[in-house]
């Protein structure tokens, strides 16, 4: 009898405990699931970071939903859209390779950035985005 009630109390318990709560708050944690820029930069852990306060051209230029599709184009292809140079042009910038406007054109300042970035990590200088160099910059 003692353990039926004490079953029963927890039961109660737990259900109200549940109640109160929000499911969303349960299963998504709000900061990491409410990314709005597929582009946005990512630290070590791969979070989002959106903290910014000024806003570019680019940030309102068409791009995928999912950062994921970035990983299945190739460097040439990605070079062509506004939204992808923006971001390129941005962490070039960050890390003092690039000081240009961000305007989404992959203009030769932005290939010449690149050769800097790929002479200071040790790369195969040429001036076009690959792999290592999205690695750097930790963009998709």
């Amino acid at each position: 009898m003692m353990k039926s009630t004490i079953l029963i109390s927890l039961a109660m318990a737990l259900t109200a405990f549940v109640a109160q709560a929000d499911v969303g708050d349960i299963f998504f944690d709000r900061p990491f699931f409410h990314a709005t820029d597929s582009l946005a930069p990512r630290d070590d852990w791969g979070l989002l970071h959106q903290s910014r306060t000024t806003l570019n051209e680019t940030d309102f230029a068409p791009r995928y939903h999912c950062r994921s599709l970035y990983y299945l184009e190739s460097g040439r292809d990605l070079t062509a859209q506004p939204a992808y140079v923006g971001a390129l042009q941005r962490d070039l910038g960050r890390l003092g390779y690039y000081c240009g406007p961000i305007d989404g054109n992959f203009s030769p300042d932005v290939s010449e950035a690149i050769a800097r970035l790929q002479k200071h990590y040790s790369m195969r200088v040429t001036g076009t985005l690959t792999v290592a160099v999205r690695r750097v910059l930790r963009l998709p």
